[in-house]
């Protein structure tokens, strides 16, 4: 299970996501954006665009697929 989350993510906690990760165990992958909400959209002080973050979500998300398959 790869989990994708924005770390200003209002609609899932961290603090109730990474403990959960962490009682899965080895199945389960937690992948943080920093700055992120649960569209990964970043404020503009974070100076990163949201198609740069997007584009690393779906490089993790396609290297996470390519290791499990």
């Amino acid at each position: 299970m790869l989990f994708l989350q924005g770390s200003r993510d209002a609609l899932a906690d961290l603090k109730l996501l990474k403990p959960l990760c962490s009682k899965i165990g080895k199945p389960a992958e937690l992948f943080v954006v920093e700055g992120g909400d649960h569209s990964f959209h970043m404020l503009k002080s974070a100076g990163r665009p949201d198609a740069e973050v997007l584009d690393e979500v779906v490089q993790k998300a396609a290297a996470w697929m390519a290791e499990v398959s």
